[in-house]
C-alpha cells in the first residue's frame, strides 16, 4: 500500500542541486512524484511510495546535498490520489 507525502524543505536549499539530488534519492528508493522550487526559497516535494521508502526520503531531506543548509522539514499527508509514473523535477 503506497502513501503520499507533501514535504516542504526550508533553509539554503535552492541553488545547491537539491532538486537533482532529491530526484536521485527518490529513484533509488522507488518513490514517484515531483520536486520543485517555490518562490519563497523553499523546496516542495510530493512523494508517493512505500512507507519505509518515504521515511528514508524524509530522513535524507533533513541533511540534503553537501552544499544545502536545511533549517526545517515539514511533512504532511498529501490528500491527492494522483498517480505518478516517475519522479520528476518541475
Amino acid at each position: 500500500m503506497s502513501e503520499c507525502l507533501h514535504i516542504i524543505v526550508k533553509g539554503r536549499v535552492q541553488g545547491v542541486y537539491f532538486r537533482a539530488y532529491t530526484q536521485k534519492q527518490a529513484v533509488k528508493l522507488n518513490v514517484n512524484g515531483y520536486v520543485r522550487n517555490l518562490s519563497n526559497g523553499d523546496v516542495e516535494i510530493v512523494a508517493r511510495g512505500e512507507h519505509a521508502a518515504l521515511q528514508q526520503l524524509v530522513a535524507w531531506c533533513h541533511k540534503g546535498p553537501l552544499l544545502a543548509k536545511v533549517s526545517a522539514v515539514i511533512v504532511n499527508d498529501h490528500g491527492g490520489h494522483e498517480a505518478f509514473a516517475e519522479f520528476e523535477i518541475r
